[in-house]
């Protein structure tokens, strides 16, 4: 199959064949990164622009070693040390990358929707690496990638999302990337971390973390996004680690074996109990190694380099 759409913005709408695509040949690219010397020749003399509006350590590094890893060029933008801070909006942001002939942009904004403005403004590809509280499609990808690799299927499996559902952009990936490949989702958090449009998205809802953890194959726990927050939407840390924290006597309390995800950063001891973080249940270093394959990937087919990989 061959993969045209020439941006990665968004999870929904996107077909099964073309997540399998994606995924499939992450899995190629996985292999690379545990060769002796993981790097190709693949991109060589493509240029990449990474435009970074928010603060990001692990998608910014991910992307940017998936870039190295497959010989691109790579330019990066940080809106604390631009001209942003001058009062230059995105258009002309987007006039200037356009103007020095970059063959792709990377870009996280805060705003929900800046990587289909820009996309609109260029002739690059653009990849979406989160914007606002809408989705994260790499994310959501690698997570894909994480439970394939774990249960060897996506079909059928059970996958609960906790957490602050409302703020999430890596939710949202989720939900859409999952059932599109097969499997079922649930939500789960306090009633005030979850969106009104959940009610068309077609999945259970529950407000009980261990009715969740009795259903589920797998745990994709959120962060707490506070600095989103206008207000708080809950009394105090110490009583949503209560009721909504994940837990080693939870988990035992379930009498089964249980996967956990966590897109980070974490916060240890609140959404998640930090000796569980590093335990036997969790793939959470799994997901950033799995992350720079997903992100290679998706660079080469949006770079059309098909066909390319074999000969590397």
């Amino acid at each position: 199959m061959e993969f045209r759409r020439k941006h990665l913005l968004e999870l929904e709408g996107m077909t099964r064949e073309e997540l399998s695509l994606i995924l499939d040949t992450a899995e190629a690219f996985r292999e690379v990164l545990e060769r002796p010397i993981p790097k190709v020749p693949t991109l060589r003399a493509v240029t990449v622009a990474n435009v970074f509006f928010e603060p990001s350590t692990r998608t910014r590094l991910s992307f940017e070693l998936a870039e190295k890893r497959l010989s691109a060029d790579l330019v990066s933008f940080s809106a604390a040390t631009s001209s942003v801070l001058k009062g230059e909006t995105l258009k002309d942001t987007a006039r200037n990358i356009q103007a020095m002939k970059v063959d792709m942009v990377v870009i996280r904004h805060s705003a929900a929707g800046a990587p289909h403005f820009l996309s609109r403004c260029l002739e690059a590809s653009v990849i979406n690496a989160g914007d606002g509280c809408h989705e994260h499609p790499t994310q959501g990808l690698l997570d894909m990638m994480t439970l394939r690799h774990k249960f060897g299927r996506l079909e059928g499996l059970k996958v609960a999302i906790v957490g602050d559902i409302e703020h999430s952009r890596v939710a949202r990936s989720n939900l859409h990337g999952l059932r599109t490949m097969g499997a079922e989702v649930l939500l789960c958090g306090p009633s005030t971390l979850m969106p009104v449009e959940a009610e068309r998205w077609g999945v259970p809802v529950t407000h009980d973390l261990d009715e969740a953890i009795s259903w589920a194959d797998a745990l994709n726990v959120l962060r707490i996004q506070r600095e989103r927050q206008a207000a708080g939407l809950f009394p105090s840390l110490r009583e949503y680690h209560a009721r909504f924290g994940v837990t080693r006597r939870r988990l035992e309390r379930a009498k089964k074996e249980i996967t956990i995800l966590h897109p980070g950063p974490i916060n240890r001891g609140v959404e998640i109990e930090s000796d569980l973080a590093d335990s036997e249940f969790s793939v959470i270093l799994d997901q950033v190694t799995n992350g720079v394959a997903v992100r290679m990937a998706v660079l080469y087919l949006l770079a059309g380099a098909q066909g390319a990989l074999e000969g590397s």
